[in-house]
């Protein structure tokens, strides 16, 4: 029995060792692009003018997305692409841009990035910042749907976000469904009068 547990403390060492540097990967990734993001702003004139609608190239780097009042902060790279989301947020292909008409669709882990997701609450804001401007949401609602119901990302009459992860959020595996928040874009005048943004 001795080399069965030896065999066995090596390997969970092993993949212990994997998820360390995976995590690690991560928050490297995000602090880089995240202060990269930040000396790009600072010399840069933001406008408010909607961005062309131009695809970026896999894995660029969107924006940044913050649940002020989650604590949530994570960069956007454009692409759903498991190479993307093991160290961002994905910007889903074919949605709107954020300052579009139609639905921004953002995708990321459930038991990374998007972990806090599951306490997000009705009315709280969401802010994403882009190299064009920044965009604030507010929470409408939240759902569960099927992996294959993509009519969440269908585009509205009013600019909106989406946010897709999957669920349960403690499911071990693969998880089956999706949990969807679904956000609409504030007025400008509103945004105005709301401290900080």
């Amino acid at each position: 029995m001795g080399w069965i547990e030896k065999v066995l403390l090596v390997a969970g060492l092993a993949a212990l060792d994997v998820w360390l540097v995976s995590r690690a990967d991560q928050a490297i990734y995000q602090a880089w692009q995240a202060r990269r993001f930040d000396q790009e702003l600072r010399g840069r004139t933001v406008t408010v003018s909607p961005p062309r609608r131009v695809e970026e190239p896999d894995r660029a780097i969107l924006g940044r997305l913050t649940i002020p009042r989650l604590g949530l902060s994570a960069m956007v790279q454009q692409g759903v692409e498991e190479d993307t989301l093991r160290v961002a947020l994905g910007h889903i292909p074919a949605t709107a841009l954020p300052g579009q008409p139609g639905n921004v669709g953002i995708a990321g882990h459930r038991d990374t990035l998007f972990r806090r997701l599951r306490l997000v609450h009705k009315n709280d804001l969401i802010v994403l910042e882009t190299q064009s401007g920044k965009y604030v949401y507010r929470v409408q609602s939240t759902k569960v749907v099927g992996p294959r119901d993509v009519s969440v990302l269908d585009s509205k009459s009013s600019p909106e976000l989406t946010l897709v992860t999957c669920y349960p959020f403690y499911y071990v595996g693969s998880a089956p469904d999706r949990f969807v928040v679904e956000a609409r874009q504030e007025p400008a005048e509103q945004v105005q009068r709301t401290a900080g943004y």
